[in-house]
């Protein structure tokens, strides 16, 4: 499969071109979200014959990058070669804040060249008319969020027999997307997964409020260029026994992530704010 990011770090160019679409329209949300449904759409296409293979998903989440950037998204990604180096060393868990739709659809792209990686989604998600073919085509574990105990059995069960067919696993903890990062709403899903397995863990700290949520249309809310686009993946934990520690680890690599990157982005927004006074 092909490799779309050769090093560890990566930061979208300064001269990153912008739409024509997006120009016309003065960076308004539509002419995003326009753009990312002709994306979607085009997967959905292959998902439904049967041609929406690891490549496919990988190529179609490196689009949604590219759409993103086309439409004044900055991203700065790092810790590549944290994933890098874990291919080969056998399947894992990834675990990651959920803050917008955007990591679900770029994160494929991150990881799928390197082994074979699915999700655990809400079950509305895959069997809705657009979504679902597109879902039900990576195998994912599915949820349906209303009762704890029989997402951990699902998870646990499905977890494992993915696991042990060599297909790692990206889980987001939290209950739901939101801008705020709550540890209490962080639960240990994953960490359990990974006990039960014997795998490890390795995860991801995101902030892509580039991408909102509120509004009308949940997922299509307001598009924030002024704000760049985090992600940052972690070396590989070992998960022994019940993995309390474990989990603190992830939550504290996660905090001062978003921490670090709040300040970034005020000192980000300052500079973009003088260059255009200039």
């Amino acid at each position: 499969m092909k490799t779309y990011f050769l090093e560890d770090r990566y930061a979208t160019s300064p001269d990153a071109p912008v739409s024509l679409l997006n120009r016309i329209l003065g960076g308004w949300r539509w002419a995003f979200y326009a753009q990312y449904v002709v994306e979607v759409f085009r997967a959905r296409k292959l998902a439904v014959r049967r041609l929406y293979d690891d490549s496919a998903w990988a190529e179609s989440s490196f689009s949604v990058l590219r759409t993103i950037e086309r439409n004044r998204g900055r991203f700065e990604i790092t810790g590549i070669d944290h994933v890098r180096s874990a291919a080969g060393q056998g399947p894992l868990i990834f675990i990651s804040n959920h803050m917008s739709t955007l990591e679900t659809q770029v994160l494929p792209v991150l990881i799928a060249p390197f082994m074979p990686v699915t999700f655990v989604v809400k079950e509305r998600l895959a069997t809705s008319p657009v979504f679902g073919p597109i879902m039900r085509s990576r195998d994912p574990i599915t949820v349906g969020r209303k009762n704890p105990r029989e997402d951990l059995e699902a998870v646990l069960r499905g977890g494992v027999e993915r696991l042990q067919r060599g297909v790692s696993i990206i889980i987001f903890p939290q209950s739901t997307r939101s801008p705020v990062f709550n540890p209490e709403a962080f639960n240990t899903l994953g960490i359990k997964l990974a006990s039960k397995a014997g795998v490890p863990v390795m995860p991801i700290a995101v902030k892509t409020d580039f991408w909102g949520d509120e509004g009308l249309f949940r997922g299509f809310g307001p598009i924030r260029p002024e704000r760049t686009i985090h992600i940052e993946f972690g070396g590989l934990i070992k998960v022994p026994g019940r993995g309390k520690d474990q989990h603190l680890e992830i939550v504290e690599f996660i905090e001062s992530r978003l921490g670090r990157w709040g300040t970034h982005d005020r000192e980000a927004r300052g500079a973009t704010q003088h260059h255009m006074s200039a």
